[in-house]
């Protein structure tokens, strides 16, 4: 696996970029293209061998749609890769609802960590999470938004922090109470139950 670039060194690339420096984008590519192939590796490992899509061609849709982003005033690393969760989400969702995939009850399960697992068919569980996520913007859109950074961008929560500007304490609690708010509305099972 591939090291990964310095958090600065990645924003100064980014800022470089939306200032229009043609070459930032080549010193970009294989940073962002190894971060995106590994989050979308960990949505893809639960899925059943040959269900249609593969890792490759989530990474390589969401960089295609990231580089037209070109006027997107990027922050810093942690910003990127929140826009990132949500192209990958849409990647993903987009792709589920083609396969007219639903929700089952004696399917494998997602896990959101901590011990908390849906009960979903394998990409079934991203329809539904994308479903519970919308409910969930619509009644606290920053607990969604800190969902979404965390299972679809992969972010840290010092990360997550500083892109939605508050602290590590309040992106945990955020976490907590997401999770438990999904759990319930997915009907999630505990580990061991």
């Amino acid at each position: 696996m591939a090291t990964r670039e310095p958090a600065d060194d990645v924003s100064e690339i980014l800022r470089a970029w939306s200032g229009g420096d043609p070459q930032a984008l080549e010193r970009l590519t294989p940073i962002v293209y190894d971060e995106l192939h590994r989050l979308a590796h960990h949505y893809m490992r639960g899925e059943r061998p040959g269900h249609g899509l593969q890792t490759t061609a989530v990474v390589n849709e969401a960089y295609l749609r990231l580089v037209g982003y070109n006027r997107m005033q990027w922050q810093n690393r942690a910003h990127f890769f929140a826009v990132s969760a949500q192209v990958m989400r849409r990647i993903l969702v987009d792709y589920a609802r083609r396969q007219n995939v639903k929700r089952g009850a004696d399917m494998p399960h997602l896990s959101l960590d901590d011990g908390v697992v849906i009960g979903l068919e394998p990409m079934g569980h991203i329809v539904a999470l994308h479903e519970a996520l919308e409910a969930l913007a619509r009644l606290d859109p920053r607990k969604a938004r800190t969902v979404e950074m965390r299972f679809f961008g992969g972010l840290t929560v010092e990360e997550i922090a500083e892109v939605l500007n508050v602290s590590a304490v309040t992106v945990m609690r955020d976490w907590r109470g997401a999770k438990a708010w999904l759990y319930r509305e997915l009907g999630g099972v505990r580990d061991g139950s």
